[in-house]
């Protein structure tokens, strides 16, 4: 990988957005690795969790590459971007591709920004599951102020996020706001210096697999996600029986329970590369009634 860096440490996988030159702007070939790394962290039993970073003092990610100029955003006027129309001669978009993998990832991902977050970079964190921000970080729906709309599917994921009006205030307007009003408004949960971002960042993945079942937080990050788009409660009932079922049966449950009784940490061997219930993925089967 070129654009991207990638380590494992202590079950956690950080992907570094690693083109500090051009302030870890996105380029196709970027966004492809970023796929591709996403693929590694679920087939990988060894990463319980994904810290996503930028390399540099100035950025997170910037947003799009304009190398290419009055072409940037132009897909069927690219030679660069092989890739086929959707439908209709629709380019996909690539940011949307992103968007959609880290949206099925089986991984906690935590976001630590470090530096400016503008367009591809403000909406590329809007599928991961926290965010954190240094206290220089910058955020930029900016997409208006380029003559395009926003992408990364970000008119789904942010005003789930942050609520429709502060989606439309930030998208129409374009203008970029730091990290207090980040905050305040529920994009960012928290705001550290930036000594002390990946630090926080690692203690907070941390503290989501020292405990817990991988294929369980598997299953629950699917679940809570998938459920974001459900007309009615029971939809979710429905989902939350098959998986206490299904979980209820396995080894993990029963090591859950005598851990429990036992005073002691549980020690978890299901793993999600091997061990997801029948059911899953159910969005995609279309099998659940």
């Amino acid at each position: 990988m070129d654009a991207i860096s990638y380590e494992v440490d202590e079950g956690i996988a950080t992907i570094t957005l690693n083109r500090p030159d051009s302030m870890n702007a996105l380029t196709y070939a970027m966004g492809l690795e970023l796929i591709e790394a996403f693929e590694h962290t679920d087939a990988d039993d060894a990463v319980k969790a994904v810290i996503v970073t930028g390399a540099g003092e100035r950025a997170f990610c910037a947003g799009a590459d304009l190398s290419a100029g009055q072409r940037t955003f132009d897909y069927a006027a690219r030679d660069d971007q092989p890739q086929k129309p959707l439908i209709n001669g629709v380019y996909p978009d690539t940011g949307g591709r992103i968007a959609l993998r880290i949206f099925d990832s089986l991984k906690p991902v935590i976001g630590a920004v470090n530096g400016v977050a503008a367009g591809f970079g403000a909406t590329l964190l809007l599928p991961m599951d926290i965010r954190i921000a240094s206290d220089d970080a910058r955020f930029g729906f900016v997409f208006a102020r380029r003559g395009i709309v926003p992408e990364t599917a970000s008119s789904w994921f942010l005003p789930r996020i942050v609520g429709i009006s502060t989606a439309l205030d930030w998208c129409y307007s374009g203008r970029v706001f730091g990290g207090q009003e980040a905050l305040a408004r529920g994009l960012v949960s928290a705001v550290h210096t930036r000594e002390a971002l990946l630090p926080a960042a690692r203690e907070l993945a941390r503290s989501y697999i020292a405990a817990s079942a991988p294929v369980s937080i598997a299953l629950t990050r699917q679940m809570m996600w998938k459920m974001l788009g459900a007309d009615h409660p029971v939809e979710a009932h429905k989902l939350d029986s098959r998986g206490v079922m299904a979980r209820g049966q396995s080894t993990d449950a029963k090591e859950g329970v005598a851990s429990f009784k036992e005073k002691r940490p549980p020690e978890f061997t299901d793993r999600v590369s091997t061990d997801m219930p029948a059911f899953y993925p159910w969005w995609r089967t279309q099998t659940f009634e």
